[in-house]
C-alpha cells in the first residue's frame, strides 16, 4: 500500500513506542511503512519490546543505510524471515472466511494444541542441548553498528531482570542479539538470556520486556526529543467477549498484564500534566509530553493467542494491510494536532 505523500513542510518530530505481541508484530511494520513514506513526518526515537525491538532495529538500521527506502525495505526484509515467504498476496488465498476464522482454527489445530500442551507440562530447560532459540538465526543478521549508531532514531529496547523483575533499558552499544532475544523472551517458551548487566556488574538472565514495560515511555522524557510520542498498540486494551477457555483466559491474562505497565505510565504522564495545567509545579522542572495511540482493537479482538505464536503468512499479510490503514487514519484524523495537544484523552481512558 502506498499513498502519496501530502505536500511537503515543516516536519514533526514524535517518538514511536512499539508495542510486543509476537507475530502480531506485522501490524507495527504496516504502520511504520505508511508513516516512513510521509515527508511531515520525522522519527527521533523508538522504544520497542518483544517484536516491537525487532521492529525497531530493522528500522534503525535501515534507516541509517538508506533513509526512508531502506528503513522500509529492512521491514519487509525482517518480516519474509518471520512468516518464511516473500509471496504475501498468494497466502492471502487462505483466508475465504476471514483471519479470526483462520486465526481460531490454528488454535485448535492439533500441532498448536500439542504445542500448547508440551509448554505447559515442561520447561524449555527439559531439552538439555537440543535447545536453540528461534531468533537466534534472524537477529543474528542484523547490522549492530547500524543498530547501535548513535543518530537519531535513538533507539531504546526493554527487557526484565529475572532476579529482581525491574525493568532493564538497553541503549546504544548495549544493544546486540542477546538483547534483542531478551526483550522477546517469552519464559515458558525460551531459555532466559544471560548478559552480563554493566548496571548490575553481574551476568543476569532477562525474560520479556512485556511484564515491566511494553514498551517503556519513560526513556522519551529527555529535553532533546519531542513531547509528542505515539503508541502502537497490538494488545487490546478492551475485550468485549468474556474469555471462557483455557486458552483465552491465558491469553487475555497475558495481554492485561502487558498492558499494564504502559498504562501506569501513561497513568503518571496525566497525572504530571494535570499539575502542570493547574500550575502547582513549574512546567520548566517537568517535561511536557503528547500522546497519541495508533490501534486496531477490533481486528485484534477477533485474532487469537496461536497467531501470536505461529507465524502465518495470511495473517500477517492481514495486519500489515490494517497497520497501513491504521496510520492513515491517524494522519488524516490526529496528525495536525501533533505538537499541538493530545488527540487521547488519558482521562477517559483511566475513566
Amino acid at each position: 500500500m502506498s499513498k502519496a505523500p501530502r505536500k511537503k513542510s515543516r516536519a514533526k518530530r514524535i517518538n514511536l513506542a512499539l508495542q510486543g505481541g509476537g507475530a502480531h508484530g506485522a501490524f507495527t511494520w504496516g504502520v511504520l511503512d505508511r508513516l516512513l513514506q510521509e515527508e511531515e513526518v520525522e522519527i527521533s526515537a523508538i522504544s520497542g519490546t518483544s517484536a516491537g525491538a525487532l521492529n525497531g532495529a530493522a528500522l534503525k538500521a535501515g534507516m541509517v543505510s538508506g533513509g526512508r527506502e531502506g528503513a522500509r525495505e529492512n521491514l519487509a526484509w525482517l518480516w519474509e524471515q518471520v512468516a518464511g515467504t516473500r509471496d504475501f498476496q498468494v497466502e492471502q488465498w487462505m483466508l475465504p472466511y476471514g483471519v479470526g476464522a483462520l486465526s481460531h482454527a490454528m488454535e485448535y489445530s492439533w500441532p498448536v494444541m500439542m504445542a500448547d500442551a508440551v509448554s505447559n507440562l515442561t520447561s524449555p530447560y527439559a531439552s538439555g542441548p537440543f535447545y536453540r532459540n528461534p531468533l537466534e538465526d534472524i537477529v543474528a543478521k542484523f547490522d549492530y553498528d547500524k543498530v547501535c549508531n548513535g543518530v537519531e532514531p535513538y533507539f531504546f529496547i526493554c527487557a526484565t531482570r529475572v532476579r529482581n523483575g525491574k525493568i532493564r533499558v538497553f541503549s546504544g552499544d548495549e544493544i546486540g542479539p542477546e538483547a534483542l532475544m531478551a526483550s522477546a523472551c517469552l519464559p515458558t517458551l525460551f531459555r532466559a538470556v544471560e548478559i552480563y548487566d554493566k548496571e548490575t556488574e553481574r551476568k543476569e538472565a532477562f525474560w520479556d520486556g512485556g511484564f515491566t514495560g511494553n514498551p517503556a515511555l519513560f526513556p522519551f522524557f529527555r529535553d532533546d526529543l519531542p513531547a509528542d510520542l505515539v503508541v502502537i498498540n497490538i494488545n487490546p486494551l478492551e475485550r468485549t467477549d468474556l474469555p471462557v477457555t483455557p486458552k483465552q483466559i491465558q491469553n487475555r491474562i497475558n495481554e492485561i498484564s502487558f498492558n499494564s505497565s504502559l498504562l501506569r505510565e501513561l497513568r503518571a504522564i496525566d497525572f504530571v500534566q494535570r499539575l502542570i495545567e493547574q500550575g502547582a509545579v513549574d512546567d520548566d522542572r517537568l517535561h511536557r509530553v503528547r500522546v497519541h495511540m495508533i490501534a486496531d482493537d477490533v481486528l485484534m479482538e477477533k485474532l487469537s493467542v496461536a497467531t501470536k505464536t505461529v507465524p502465518n503468512a495470511a495473517v500477517i499479510a492481514t495486519l500489515r494491510d490494517a497497520g497501513q490503514a491504521a496510520a492513515e487514519q491517524f494522519l488524516e484524523r490526529d496528525f495536525g494536532k501533533v505538537g499541538k495537544q493530545s488527540s487521547v484523552d488519558l482521562r477517559a481512558m483511566f475513566g
